[in-house]
């Protein structure tokens, strides 16, 4: 379908959209139709996993993954415009995760996504990787704005409230480490295998998490920032001071830590709920919206579902597929842009850091932001 994307008729017509993916070290390609009312429907979808590849080395190597991004992209946007038995020509947008993330990885998916919307015609949307997180559950589900959200991955752990399409508040964010990092790193230090967090939990479940003592981050201190750094030092150091760590120790320490992570962002998401009902105290039930590849793990899930029970909160979390990256929440978030008019030119630039609340991000940097800081 042929849409001029300036057309205020873009308000009432179905919306077809190609989403690109290749932020890190999972390289997607999906489409999603999002009707005049909202609701989104995934017509196709693949993903690629590059775990193999980076195993080796316990942790994702940046060049190992663009190459690999590069040489798959193509492949699976062919594969899902087969699933959804559309040709280019019946896609109104094309999407891309232009940032954050890993620079090379976000190079391909942009670089793919310019090239076929020049050939093809169609408008460019570069589109926040953190955005497409905050807008996953909407693909399953109706959740309307505002709401509270927490961003909690690999990369991120930030509370803000989605007042609107674009429009976010930013409460807290990390000041160091994200929670999905002190989950990897601890699990490298451990020589659990990679990927770390998934591996951590696994083994976690035969654990004792109250053998180990670890400290809860930023116990004494109010707000909804978030420190890992210290959490993941101590875990370091019990696992140093064990002479010879049988397989029941390692159990124990992954417990204990996925305990105090799961305790600290219940706390500090509590911190949050309390400040959105003063803000919004006529929502009744408001929406606690998780996002990101830690709200797959189920005792964060469970200590988070706990404190807005507490709170008066309705715990919304996407299906697990699309917890971790995926293409399908950046071509539902290209849609919605699209939907507004809102479109790029070619010259839209791939981004290694990219807030999203650039105005909270400008006037309260998180600590240690910059080359070496949290990459939101």
């Amino acid at each position: 379908m042929d849409l001029d994307p300036t057309s205020p008729d873009m308000q009432d017509v179905p919306l077809t959209v190609l989403g690109l993916e290749s932020s890190c070290d999972e390289t997607a390609a999906a489409i999603v139709r999002l009707d005049a009312t909202g609701q989104a429907d995934v017509l196709g979808e693949a993903i690629q996993s590059q775990n193999s590849a980076h195993a080796p080395y316990g942790g994702v190597v940046p060049e190992i993954a663009a190459r690999a991004h590069a040489e798959i992209m193509d492949e699976l946007v062919v594969q899902v415009l087969a699933e959804a038995d559309l040709l280019l020509a019946d896609i109104d947008g094309i999407a891309a995760t232009s940032g954050p993330g890993l620079i090379g990885g976000v190079m391909a998916a942009l670089m793919t996504a310019k090239g076929l919307a020049l050939g093809a015609e169609k408008p460019l949307i570069a589109v926040n990787h953190l955005e497409g997180h905050a807008l996953s559950p909407r693909l399953s589900e109706r959740v309307d704005f505002p709401y509270l959200l927490l961003l909690v991955s690999g990369g991120h752990t930030q509370l803000l409230i989605a007042e609107a399409m674009g429009k976010y508040q930013r409460l807290g964010s990390t000041m160091d480490d994200a929670a999905g990092e002190a989950f990897d790193k601890t699990a490298k230090i451990m020589g659990l295998g990679f990927p770390g967090g998934p591996a951590l939990e696994q083994i976690a479940k035969t654990g004792n998490p109250d053998r180990f003592e670890l400290p809860t981050p930023l116990n004494h201190r109010a707000g909804c920032d978030f420190s890992f750094a210290g959490l993941k030092t101590a875990a370091r150091q019990i696992w140093e001071s064990l002479d010879d760590p049988t397989d029941a120790d390692k159990a124990d320490l992954a417990a204990a830590m996925q305990k105090k992570i799961a305790a600290s962002l219940a706390i500090r998401s509590g911190n949050a709920m309390n400040y959105f009902s003063e803000t919004y105290p006529d929502i009744k039930a408001p929406p606690f919206v998780v996002a990101g590849g830690v709200a797959a793990n189920q005792t964060v899930r469970m200590a988070l579902e706990h404190a807005a029970k507490v709170t008066g909160f309705r715990v919304v979390m996407p299906p697990m597929k699309w917890c971790t990256d995926n293409a399908a929440m950046i071509a539902l978030a290209g849609a919605e842009h699209l939907r507004r008019g809102e479109f790029d030119d070619l010259t839209a630039p791939a981004r290694a850091r990219w807030p999203l609340d650039a105005v909270s991000a400008r006037l309260d940097p998180a600590v240690g932001s910059g080359r070496k800081g949290p990459k939101a």
